[in-house]
């Protein structure tokens, strides 16, 4: 190779090597750096605007749920579902008569147990009064409804404040775990 040939080709050479040893010195990020920053730590399979959720039992419709933002994500164990910025979820009786009113801000729902938290603003609004609570947990399981924050209980007689609240799935069952303030008892019942 003559001194020109090898001049050019040495030309040629650093061109291309030197930007690919600069481009892989200068490449160290950290990997949970880069999921943070492109997001790849948050993967979710489906995100949906206004949705519609309808659960049904053989042929009768149990639940009807509205959600401005939907979010399921199954990367994370366990899987759940985030249904955020306005939610509304409509219980029916075997009537096919909407029961039970839950609006709240936010929640989040396991798939794999048929658990559920809402949080901010919750409220259930019944037939029989409404209930006012910051967060409500749902154990499908034993089938009832969980809160320890504060809660307040309309009925047409009487307003119940207390903290920390149990209910069956149609809230005609309620019992406050620490009541507050004056309670109506019915002649002949006696407090426990």
């Amino acid at each position: 190779m003559n001194k020109a040939s090898r001049n050019t080709f040495l030309k040629a050479f650093t061109r291309i090597l030197l930007p690919g040893v600069l481009f892989l010195g200068a490449c160290n990020n950290d990997p949970e750096e880069i999921r943070a920053l492109t997001g790849g730590a948050r993967r979710q399979d489906d995100k949906a605007e206004d949705v519609t959720i309808i659960y049904s039992k053989e042929g009768k419709t149990q639940i009807r749920i509205f959600a401005h933002d939907f979010a399921r994500n199954e990367y994370l164990k366990p899987t759940y579902i985030d249904m955020n910025n306005g939610l509304k979820v409509e219980f029916f009786n075997d009537s096919g008569e909407v029961e039970n009113v839950l609006t709240a801000d936010s929640s989040r729902f396991y798939d794999g147990l048929q658990n559920a938290i809402v949080w901010d603003s919750v409220k259930i609004v019944s037939k029989k009064g409404t209930m006012q609570t910051p967060e409500l947990i749902w154990n499908n399981s034993i089938e009832r409804f969980f809160t320890e924050k504060e809660v307040v209980i309309n009925t047409p007689t009487e307003t119940l404040h207390g903290t920390g609240m149990e209910a069956n799935r149609d809230f005609t069952w309620y019992r406050i775990i620490k009541p507050q303030g004056a309670v109506q008892v019915n002649k002949g019942e006696a407090l426990k």
